[in-house]
């Protein structure tokens, strides 16, 4: 008699597999950066991961993201994606993951996405802000969300001298020794500083970023507004391409991934830029 095959392996049911796309923000001060780490080392990633299953009834969730930002890095604007067969509408995919996530990490929106659609591979842009608090005494309040700067800095020095680094560069000088990118040339649409009271404001915009390429912008116009090099320093770091010319790494809680730029077919929900304490601020300007 010849061998039968189960009914339930015999037969392949038809899965529907959604793409689901999430905007999200956190304060990354509690945790080793957005990535899933080993066992043990808290993650931005294995936190939304552990939330989203339980929305999803127990249904793994793996994401994939726009940033992979740094240990103690911000977001207001991350953007990420996953594939599920669970079938769950969109406002119940943004308050369930909110009502099992840690009150330092939000689900702002979700939008169910092509399968072509990918978080990181199909983004065109990012944004960072870096904020600098200025003045001689530490904030006692957000000082894990601002970098406390004490010296006086003289923010026009800071902008002449950052546009020696707009454009599209070798940024070798202003890349992390651990960093993966596969080349150095990046492309610096705009890079803008405002200041609001006490604080001063890096904006900048790029078609990419290298690892710690933001905080080493950030570490040379200090320098510079500080009255401890002079504007044309920044020029010189850069086409040196040695990355010890450019002194100090800037610390990481002042920085803040704050926008994801994709092409207008996926329509995605756009948000007031962050951080929260600066909402609205300077949009019309550099929105």
């Amino acid at each position: 008699m010849p061998h039968e095959v189960p009914e339930a392996a015999a037969v392949t049911a038809a899965v529907n597999i959604s793409r689901i796309a999430l905007g999200v923000e956190y304060k990354g001060s509690r945790y080793r950066g957005f990535q899933r780490q080993r066992a043990g080392v808290p993650s931005v990633q294995e936190a939304l991961e552990r939330a989203l299953g339980k929305v999803a009834g127990g249904y793994p969730v793996a994401l994939s993201c726009a940033g992979r930002t740094d240990a103690l890095v911000h977001a207001s604007g991350q953007v990420v994606h996953f594939d599920t067969p669970v079938d769950r509408d969109m406002h119940a995919w943004v308050m369930g993951a909110n009502m099992n996530l840690p009150g330092d990490i939000s689900v702002t929106w979700a939008k169910e996405m092509p399968a072509h659609f990918d978080a990181r591979f199909s983004a065109m842009a990012r944004r960072y802000r870096y904020v600098i608090y200025n003045d001689q005494i530490r904030p006692a309040h957000m000082a894990e969300e601002v970098t406390w700067n004490h010296r006086p800095l003289d923010i026009d020095l800071m902008r002449e001298a950052a546009q020696a680094l707009v454009g599209t560069h070798d940024f070798s000088a202003f890349r992390a020794r651990q960093c993966q990118a596969k080349s150095p040339i990046k492309t610096v649409h705009h890079l803008e500083l405002f200041e609001h009271g006490k604080f001063i404001v890096i904006d900048v915009r790029a078609n990419a970023f290298l690892h710690h390429m933001v905080r080493n912008f950030a570490g040379v116009l200090m320098t510079i507004g500080a009255g401890e090099r002079p504007v044309e320093w920044a020029r010189h770091v850069l086409e040196t391409r040695v990355r010890r010319t450019g002194g100090v790494t800037a610390h990481p809680y002042g920085l803040y991934l704050v926008r994801v730029e994709y092409p207008a077919e996926f329509d995605l929900p756009s948000r007031y830029l962050g951080p929260h304490f600066l909402s609205g601020l300077n949009d019309c300007q550099y929105g």
